[in-house]
C-alpha cells in the first residue's frame, strides 16, 4: 500500500483514497449493468411436453374469448344510451382492466409456449410484472366500486344520481388507478437494487413477484414485506368492504315484503357477485396451493396461476353478456340482425 511507504504523503493518500472511491463507483456501476442485462428463462408446462399443442390452443382460445368479449361490451356500451349509467361505466373499466391483464400476459406466453422463445431480459420481464401486479390491484378496486354503486342503488335508491355523478365515477376511476400505480411502482426498483446470480429460471410463462424474489443472492425481506403489506392493504381491505357493502344489501333486501321483489333486487347483484367470485376465490387459491401446498406438483402451481390470470377476463364479458338484458339484445341484433 502506498500509504503504508509513504506515511507523511497528503497527495499519495489523497490518490489512493480517490482510487477506491473510483473502484467503489465501477463496482456499483457493474452490477447494475449486470442486472440490467441479464435474462430470465420462462417455463410453460415442460411436464406435460406431450400435451403441449394443446394447451397452446386452449391458451390462445382463452385470449380470443377475453379480448373480443371485452372489445364488444366496450362497444356496446358506448352505443347503447341506456348503458350510459354509473354501473356501466364501471362495467367499462372492468372490461378495459381485463384487455390489460390479457395483453400483459400475451407477449411471453405467445413466445415460450408457441414459438419457443422462454427467454426475457430484466427490463422487460420487470416491466411484466408491472403491469400483471397493477391490472390486478386495479381489478379489486374496481370490484370495490361496483359493489358500492350496488350498496347505493338498493339501499338508497332515492339518492342513487345524486350520490354517483357522471364526475364522481370519474374521480373513483382515477382514485383506482392512482392507488394501484401508487403500490405497484416500487416493487421493480427493489428488485433491481439486488444482485441475481442463481439460475434465473421463472416457474411460469410470465413474470410474477413472488417467483422473481425467490431468484435474488442477497436479502429480500423488505421485498416480502412489501409485498405482503400491499396485500393485506389492497386485496384484504377490498374484500372486507365488499363483503360489507352485501351484508347492508343483504338487510336491505330483507326489509322487503314482496318476495318476488326481494327476488328481482338481489338478482340485479348475481353478475358482480360472479365477478368477485371468479376473482377473489382463484386469487385465494394461488395463495393457499403456494403456502400450504408447497409439495404438490409444479403443474398444479402454474394451473392455479392460469386460473387467476386467464379466467376473470374471459369469464367477465359472458356473465355480464348474459344477465344484462340490453347487452344480450344488442348482441343478439349484431350477430342475427334481429330483435330479441
Amino acid at each position: 500500500m502506498l500509504r503504508d511507504r509513504f506515511p507523511n504523503s497528503r497527495i499519495l493518500i489523497y490518490a489512493e483514497d480517490l482510487l477506491g472511491s473510483y473502484s467503489a463507483i465501477l463496482m456499483r456501476s457493474f452490477q447494475t449493468n449486470t442486472s440490467s442485462t441479464i435474462s430470465f428463462i420462462l417455463t410453460g408446462f415442460p411436464e406435460m411436453e406431450s400435451l403441449e399443442r394443446w394447451l397452446s390452443g386452449l391458451l390462445l382460445l382463452l385470449y380470443a374469448i377475453s379480448i373480443v368479449g371485452n372489445v364488444l361490451i366496450l362497444f356496446i356500451i358506448k352505443e347503447e344510451q341506456s348503458l350510459h349509467q354509473p354501473m356501466y361505466y364501471f362495467l367499462s373499466l372492468l372490461s378495459v382492466n381485463d384487455l390489460g391483464v390479457s395483453f400483459s400476459t400475451l407477449p411471453t406466453v405467445l413466445a415460450s409456449m408457441c414459438f419457443h422463445v422462454p427467454e426475457i431480459v430484466f427490463d422487460a420481464c420487470l416491466a411484466q410484472m408491472f403491469f400483471i401486479h397493477f391490472f390486478s390491484w386495479t381489478e379489486s378496486g374496481i370490484l370495490l366500486a361496483m359493489s358500492f354503486d350496488r350498496y347505493v342503488a338498493i339501499c338508497n335508491p332515492l339518492h342513487y344520481s345524486s350520490v354517483l355523478t357522471d364526475t364522481r365515477v370519474a374521480h373513483m376511476g382515477m382514485s383506482i388507478v392512482v392507488r394501484s400505480f401508487c403500490m405497484v411502482f416500487p416493487l421493480p426498483f427493489l428488485l433491481k437494487r439486488l444482485p441475481f446470480c442463481k439460475d434465473n429460471v421463472l416457474t411460469h410463462s410470465y413474470c410474477l413477484h413472488p417467483d422473481l424474489i425467490r431468484l435474488p443472492c442477497g436479502d429480500t425481506t423488505i421485498n416480502s414485506m412489501y409485498g405482503l403489506f400491499i396485500v393485506i392493504s389492497a386485496f384484504g381491505i377490498d374484500s372486507v368492504l365488499i363483503l360489507l357493502s352485501y351484508v347492508l344489501i343483504l338487510r336491505s333486501v330483507l326489509a322487503i315484503a314482496s318476495r318476488e321483489e326481494r327476488f328481482k333486487t338481489l338478482n340485479t347483484c348475481v353478475s358482480h357477485i360472479s365477478a368477485v367470485l371468479i376473482f377473489y376465490v382463484p386469487m385465494i387459491s394461488v395463495s393457499m396451493v403456494h403456502r400450504f401446498v408447497k409439495h404438490a406438483p409444479e403443474y398444479v402451481h402454474k394451473f392455479t396461476s392460469l386460473v387467476y390470470l386467464f379466467v376473470p377476463p374471459m369469464l367477465n364479458p359472458i356473465i355480464y353478456s348474459i344477465k344484462t338484458k340490453e347487452i344480450r339484445r344488442r348482441l343478439h341484433k349484431m350477430l342475427l340482425g334481429t330483435k330479441f
